[in-house]
């Protein structure tokens, strides 16, 4: 029995999109990786696609697909994975959304979708304080918690006093839509950049109970700018010549948790994980595996991946298997910048692979290396492009792939699979 060592590298992939500023290659292709290309080269590699051809996934439905879980079938909305992840209490009927502190520009025009990127924890915690304390929702009797969880990110409960409340609601970030629960990137430019109202999903198992989520929901967008906009927090952002964090964006709502098969139960391995971000911590605990605590990511790359490298030798003795999500490339990506994307996948490279693959047993460890969906810098979204894969290590065979990329990866032996496939295949592997 091999031990398992599954890495994601969020946002990994630009499919088919290529840079001219990187002699028109992806940020994968042009970076130097050498012990990606070696483990490329010793096994053998292939593409995912880690929802469904065509779709453009967001991390939460991707990492329950490449966990070996049906997404279609399991998933109730990021929402209520972000609740868990931050201990907010959920029982069902409760509406819980993935949010994001904005920039507004004028009436619904929105300036920043991360409000600059460089809202500090400190700063959403006092905004976050002072939007709880000061708005009541009345359109229907009912409460809310938001809580910050890291830089822009948050999350919103809303609870019904008298009356359940229903996920099936769109969102009022433009950047997503939604194909019922499961939600989806849109690409840049395809979509007008406006506080979108939300409204109750047609298809609504309880149109009633989409209505008032609706209305509540629309209660809250519209009070909490009014908050945020007198907010000392942001008047001093603009001294300092920031952008102010006066918009809150509402996405993936779900009213319940789902019930995911315990992971050991379904593969019969004991896995652990170290993971970056509340949506993954959350899919985590549902599926029973061990978390890690790992130390939030800062600016300095080298000293975190180095870190990550002797944090997985050491667990990895414990455990049958680890699973564990880098967010790096998925930031570069979303923000265009193909040289940054360039640079961190190397930095990732050098010191976090190096290391890790000098000092483990390659011949009783199953080695992969894939992300959870592409994230082009052409188009600062998600795409449905499938995502490169490789697998080494115990008894596996190589192929003919000399190096690791999305061009090389569509030749290896491995060929196109699906998400839900990716797990049972290095099980599989494990157990020879």
């Amino acid at each position: 029995m091999k031990k398992i060592l599954y890495i994601v590298l969020d946002g990994l992939g630009d499919g088919k999109y290529t840079y001219k500023e990187l002699g028109n290659r992806t940020p994968l292709d042009a970076a130097s990786t050498p012990t990606m290309d070696r483990l490329a080269a010793e096994g053998q590699t292939g593409l995912m696609y880690t929802v469904g051809k065509g779709i453009a996934p967001e991390s939460d439905i991707a990492v329950i697909s490449i966990l070996g879980y049906d997404a279609v079938k399991y998933y109730t909305g990021r929402g209520p994975l972000e609740a868990l992840a931050t201990r907010i209490r959920i029982k069902e009927g409760d509406l819980a959304f993935r949010a994001n502190f904005a920039t507004r520009g004028k009436g619904r025009s929105i300036e920043d979708r991360r409000a600059g990127r460089n809202l500090t924890t400190e700063e959403a915690s006092r905004l976050c304080e002072e939007v709880n304390e000061k708005i009541k929702l009345v359109s229907v009797p009912a409460t809310f918690t938001f809580k910050n969880t890291l830089e822009h990110r948050g999350v919103l409960v809303i609870r019904g006093k008298k009356s359940p409340l229903s996920g099936y609601v769109t969102n009022t970030d433009p950047a997503y839509a939604k194909h019922g629960l499961l939600g989806v990137a849109r690409e840049t430019g395809t979509y007008e950049s406006i506080v979108e109202y939300c409204m109750p999903v047609k298809d609504s198992p309880n149109p009633e109970a989409s209505y008032r989520s609706a209305l509540l929901v629309n209660e809250f967008t519209l009070k909490s700018c009014e908050v945020l906009d007198r907010s000392e927090i942001n008047k001093k952002r603009i001294e300092k010549g920031f952008l102010p964090a006066n918009l809150i964006l509402l996405r993936d709502a779900g009213d319940h948790l789902p019930k995911l098969p315990p992971i050991k139960d379904k593969f019969k391995k004991n896995f652990a994980c170290f993971v970056e971000m509340p949506t993954e911590e959350g899919i985590a605990l549902l599926t029973g595996m061990k978390i890690v605590s790992i130390p939030a990511p800062t600016d300095n790359l080298e000293k975190d991946y180095t870190l990550r490298a002797d944090m997985t030798l050491k667990n990895i003795k414990k455990y049958d298997g680890l699973y564990i999500h880098i967010k790096g490339p998925d930031i570069p990506g979303h923000d265009g910048d193909a040289n940054r994307k360039k640079t961190i996948i190397e930095i990732i490279d050098q010191y976090y692979l190096t290391p890790l693959m000098n000092n483990i047993d390659i011949e009783k460890t199953v080695v992969a290396v894939t992300a959870d969906h592409s994230t082009p810098c052409a188009l600062k979204s998600h795409s449905d492009d499938p995502v490169p894969l490789l697998i080494c290590g115990g008894k596996i065979k190589p192929d003919t792939t000399e190096s690791f990329s999305e061009k090389a990866c569509a030749k290896g032996m491995v060929g196109k699979i699906q998400g839900v496939q990716f797990l049972p295949l290095l099980i599989k592997h494990a157990n020879k």
